[in-house]
């Protein structure tokens, strides 16, 4: 696992103020000591997104999203930590210095920077070389041009067997890295066994981007129609390269879906650029293999609903419903677009234009209706057994959704459709199994409104006052605090007093790459100061420490109810405990009592 140090990632941090890197998104207002704006995470018509320039943090307290620069950078640009930090560290000008990681990372690192210098070779070939004339007629016939394969860096493989072989040579890349690649091909036949070639020949070639922008594979579209020669040829998976994790053009269009929470969903690359070139910024497509759950999970990051534009043919209509049955599960709203016979997005576009494409996706009816409207076209409906089959197949799509309150909505409206009434659909649905086991992504524990109150104010007390974090620890047992992420808050707290580092410095050493305790530090250090005019905050403190005493008692008085053969001399004693608990005095000989007992390992 690659690490960095901590004085590494505190100079990060340094070098990167809040304000700045957020200003370099989206303009902030400023609001006293503090700025503020409408919250990028979620719609809202008043600001409530706060960022705090003297505890570097920010906070929105609508949604719950907070944390320091690293968190922010991670929630915008959709990536992980470690990519975080190595933007925020490009952008300040650190030098990462990868404590472990070894040559694994340096590899992929090399695989990034060789699909970079490939992708640029095969553009300069297509833009100056004279064997590229076919190429450029190709694209000038899809109405594709110059301008267009500059800001996509399409290129052009040439026809020899050994063009980029005889390039990385020049260009000091062992072989062997290419095959890694899968740009370059060992020969198997008896004939040439051994002999290393090209995979990429004489084909259209388009650079495939992961979320970040990076270079990661290719795809290479033929310029004929020979039967022997594919459509398009793909790279192969790599170390960075999966194709069920990558979608094109998904780091152009991600800005564009989070503002409209929506996705456009192609078939091809040329079908994503005619989108884009029309300003449907929002468009993408798959990578050489159908619609995958980590492909609705990865958009299930930027949007709430999808728009599937495929091909108007039967195979084309038959991917968009099974695609839209992926989305189902993942809980994306999903609408098919009718495009008229012989047509896909691009020769819409062209034939049409923008303001008719438009209003056709506009017309996207749901899935399920567009399924049901399949089988009526066919004729389905007419007979009984077209019925059925036709009701077989759209409880079968219903099962892939995991809410049951959606379910129940798509049977009712499918009842509606079929003319079947809703508990024959319902008892058919249970009869072949209920619902489909959807495998989503499991739920990483947050940081949310289930924090006992008792609990949240202790944290946003020494959110504020940090020193006090020694008066807690000295009356109450850590186990007493219920909230794991609540537990390491006060850890980190506790490790501030003791060592006189920074909380975000310690809190970034005890959080994982969830950053979840991140998210809480700042939800507790944004927290409106909780002291009034009538307490103190050692009276605030005692009476909270108090109530977490109450609150132990009372489980010890229900375990001792519980237990067999309780005694009820037990019981007594502990409600006469709980009572003495009341006022600060007379509960403090009755906590050391008990804290003795813990320390000498009888709780």
């Amino acid at each position: 696992m690659t690490m960095l140090s901590k004085g590494t990632l505190e100079e990060i941090r340094l070098r990167n103020d809040i304000v700045e890197v957020i200003q370099s998104c989206f303009p902030l207002q400023r609001a006293g000591a503090t700025f503020k704006a409408l919250c990028p995470f979620h719609k809202e018509k008043t600001p409530s997104f706060h960022v705090n320039p003297a505890r570097q943090i920010f906070h929105c307290f609508g949604c719950g999203a907070g944390g320091d620069v690293f968190k922010f950078v991670m929630l915008f640009e959709h990536v992980d930590f470690m990519n975080a930090v190595r933007r925020l560290a490009e952008r300040a000008g650190v030098p990462l210095k990868m404590e472990s990681g070894g040559p694994r990372s340096g590899e992929r690192d090399l695989l990034y920077r060789l699909h970079e210098d490939i992708a640029a070779l095969y553009h300069r070939f297509l833009i100056e070389e004279r064997e590229a004339e076919p190429a450029r007629r190709y694209l000038a016939s899809r109405k594709l041009d110059g301008k267009t394969a500059r800001e996509f860096l399409i290129g052009y493989a040439p026809p020899q067997w050994d063009f980029l072989l005889s390039w990385a040579r020049k260009a000091g890349h062992p072989p062997e890295r290419l095959i890694a690649a899968g740009l370059l091909v060992r020969a198997e036949r008896p004939e040439g066994a051994g002999r290393l070639y090209d995979r990429f020949r004489g084909r259209i070639m388009f650079p495939i981007r992961d979320e970040q922008g990076r270079v990661v594979a290719f795809s290479g579209r033929a310029m004929t129609t020979e039967a022997a020669t594919s459509k398009y040829l793909n790279s192969p998976e790599t170390p960075i390269f999966r194709k069920s994790h990558v979608l094109y053009a998904l780091d152009r269009a991600r800005q564009q879906m989070l503002a409209t929470r929506e996705a456009l969903i192609c078939e091809g690359q040329i079908d994503v650029i005619r989108c884009h070139l029309a300003g449907f910024t929002q468009a993408v497509a798959a990578q050489g293999t159908a619609f995958t759950e980590q492909h609705a999970r990865t958009l299930k990051r930027y949007a709430d609903a999808v728009v599937l534009a495929f091909d108007s043919d039967s195979a084309g209509q038959q991917a968009a419903i099974r695609a839209a049955g992926v989305f189902l599960q993942a809980d994306l709203a999903a609408r098919i677009v009718a495009l008229p016979p012989g047509e896909d997005p691009d020769s819409f576009l062209l034939r049409y234009g923008s303001e008719a494409f438009r209003q056709i996706l506009e017309q996207a009816v749901p899935a399920l209706d567009f399924q049901i409207s399949r089988f009526e076209r066919a004729g389905e409906m007419k007979t009984e057994a077209g019925a059925l089959r036709a009701a077989r197949s759209v409880l079968e799509w219903i099962r892939q959704s995991p809410s049951a309150l959606h379910r129940a909505a798509l049977l009712r409206d499918a009842a509606n459709r079929l003319h079947f009434p809703v508990s024959v659909l319902q008892a058919e649905l249970a009869r072949a199994g209920g619902p489909r086991s959807a495998a989503v992504e499991p739920a990483r524990p947050t940081a949310d409104n289930s924090i006992p109150p008792e609990e949240l104010a202790l944290c946003e007390h020494l959110a504020q006052h940090p020193e006090a974090v020694r008066m807690l620890t000295e009356h109450v047992p850590l186990r007493f605090i219920s909230n794991p992420f609540c537990r390491r808050f006060i850890e980190a707290v506790g490790l501030c007093a003791d060592t006189d580092e920074k909380m975000l410095t310690v809190i970034e050493e005890l959080d994982d790459e969830s950053r979840t305790l991140t998210t809480l530090a700042a939800r507790f250090l944004s927290a409106p100061e909780r002291l009034g005019r009538e307490y103190s905050l050692d009276e605030a403190l005692r009476d909270l420490i108090l109530r977490l005493w109450r609150r132990e008692l009372r489980a010890r008085r229900r375990a001792a109810e519980a237990a067999a053969g309780n005694d009820p001399h037990v019981r007594v004693q502990i409600t006469h405990d709980i009572k003495a608990m009341q006022q600060w005095d007379t509960a403090l000989p009755i906590m050391r009592f008990y804290l003795d007992q813990e320390r000498a390992g009888n709780p």
